[in-house]
């Protein structure tokens, strides 16, 4: 008999250790919140994707009218598409723009917000060095 309420005990005692056990779960209201997402298209990448998208196109013009004036294509990735005239132009273009947004896209995308902005302001700079370079050589 001793026995058997010796094993009644423990029984009671383990079922109550883990009902214990589990009431000790989290609810949903005590769980921090995630943090939000951090949205790409805010108003600083809006306007620098606006400001290389103007500068793609200073570009563009500023090269045809050197390739007019008997200059040549430095960038010999370029070179091909700048040569088959303004719709080569347009395509190169066309893929540069979105090179260079894909790779911020991706930077943030990847949670790499601080390089992101400083890819995207690296570009634009560049973009306008080249620009600043073709008005100077065809002056």
């Amino acid at each position: 008999m001793k026995l058997l309420l010796s094993i009644l005990l423990l029984g009671v005692l383990s079922m109550s250790v883990a009902m214990r056990a589990q009431s000790f779960t989290a609810s949903s209201s005590a769980l921090p919140d995630a943090p939000s997402e951090h949205p790409f298209w805010t108003v600083e990448n809006k306007v620098n994707v606006g400001i290389l998208a103007g500068l793609v196109a200073a570009d563009a013009v500023t090269t045809q009218r050197g390739l007019n004036q008997g200059l040549h294509e430095v960038n010999p990735l370029m070179r091909p598409f700048v040569t088959g005239g303004a719709a080569g132009e347009a395509a190169g273009s066309a893929l540069g723009f979105g090179a260079g947004v894909g790779i911020v896209y991706l930077l943030h995308r990847s949670h790499h917000y601080k390089a992101e902005r400083i890819t995207m302001r690296l570009i634009v700079a560049g973009e306008g060095g080249f620009v600043a370079n073709n008005i100077m050589a065809i002056r």
